[in-house]
């Protein structure tokens, strides 16, 4: 006896994924993770050394570079990264790059000041 909502023949693990992952809209979030996991692939060996892609929020891709001279690299690369990625991801997909440069944290107080 089948049970209810269950189709009849068995699918193939990877068509049955791929259905699963449409019917529940993780295939936005399964290729931003693919962009995380390939991001030497994407940037190429030698940025990718000095960023990290952070995070994914409503078509912002947050990445982090190790030094200033790295963010500023990434922020001139980043229009043509946001193509590359929405190659990759599907048109519109990533609408903007936000590049984080390193945190030194709150700068202390001192005698000498400029006002």
């Amino acid at each position: 006896m089948r049970e209810p909502g269950r189709g009849g023949d068995p699918k193939a693990f990877g068509s049955a994924i791929r259905e699963l992952m449409a019917t529940r809209g993780w295939e936005q979030r399964a290729a931003v993770g693919g962009v995380f996991g390939n991001w030497q692939g994407i940037v190429g060996p030698e940025l990718a050394e000095h960023t990290k892609p952070e995070r994914f929020e409503e078509g912002e891709l947050t990445v982090v570079a190790d030094s200033t001279t790295w963010a500023t690299q990434l922020r001139l690369l980043s229009s043509n990264l946001v193509r590359r990625l929405n190659e990759e991801l599907g048109q519109g997909t990533v609408r903007r790059v936000k590049v984080v440069g390193p945190s030194s944290g709150p700068r202390r107080a001192g005698a000498w000041r400029v006002r």
